[in-house]
């Protein structure tokens, strides 16, 4: 029989959960410290995690975000995983020039996510990401669906802004992509860019070509970034 003291007794307090939709950011550089205010910002995520390897750098970014470490534990559980650490592309280098030097960092780090989150998809944004992704899937052994590079996602942002800029429309009414693989051989495709729907060759025979300045301006943007922040 219960005693008086077992019924009249309940706890307050409610068990640890599992986070919904934890995200891990690997790296605390400027492209994983851009991912993470994003992610606050947006309210992607009910729990976020920083890792990286310079331990005082990571906690003068945890004072603002609340959760780093260098101990991949925090990882634990994740649903996603956002890779962006690696060495830095110095000014007219290639990206290719980091392949042996992020591979073997690599070689560290997804292990360790696997091991603490062994059902999370890894977003990869490390350079060189076409070479990097598809090392992480190697090293990862997950199915191919849950490793995604982020390409050329960001050239195409920046290939659209400038569209704008030119033509002095807002940028999501420029549609067009940048393709291939990220870095100095990817391709602006000015034959499929259109303009809230009406092809740009209609529009501005000219923008594109090459005596199109915009065309130079395009092509050298993803370097410009790099260069203005040394």
């Amino acid at each position: 029989m219960a005693t008086l003291k077992e019924n009249g007794i309940a706890p307050v307090t409610e068990e640890a959960t599992v986070p919904n939709n934890k995200i891990t950011v690997v790296g605390a550089g400027q492209a994983g410290m851009a991912c993470a205010v994003s992610i606050l910002g947006k309210s992607l995520a009910d729990e976020l995690a920083l890792v990286d390897v310079l331990e005082d750098k990571l906690k003068g970014e945890m004072m603002d975000l609340q959760h780093g470490n260098k101990d991949y534990s925090v990882t634990a559980n994740s649903k996603t995983a956002v890779v962006t650490a690696g060495v830095r592309q110095q000014e007219g280098e290639s990206r290719l020039n980091l392949v042996q030097t992020n591979v073997n960092v690599f070689k560290f780090i997804i292990p360790q996510i696997i091991k603490y989150s062994p059902d999370c998809i890894i977003i990869v944004v490390s350079n060189p990401v076409d070479i990097l992704t598809y090392v992480t899937w190697k090293l990862s052994g997950l199915p191919k669906h849950r490793v995604i590079g982020s390409g050329c996602n960001l050239d195409s942002a920046r290939f659209r802004y400038l569209m704008a800029e030119k033509l002095g429309i807002h940028p999501s009414s420029c549609h067009g992509w940048i393709l291939g693989e990220h870095g100095d051989s990817s391709v602006a495709v000015w034959s499929g860019v259109n303009v809230a729907g009406v092809s740009l060759q209609e529009l501005n025979p000219e923008m594109g070509t090459d005596n199109d300045k915009c065309q130079s301006t395009i092509l050298g943007s993803a370097r410009l970034p790099h260069q203005l922040k040394d």
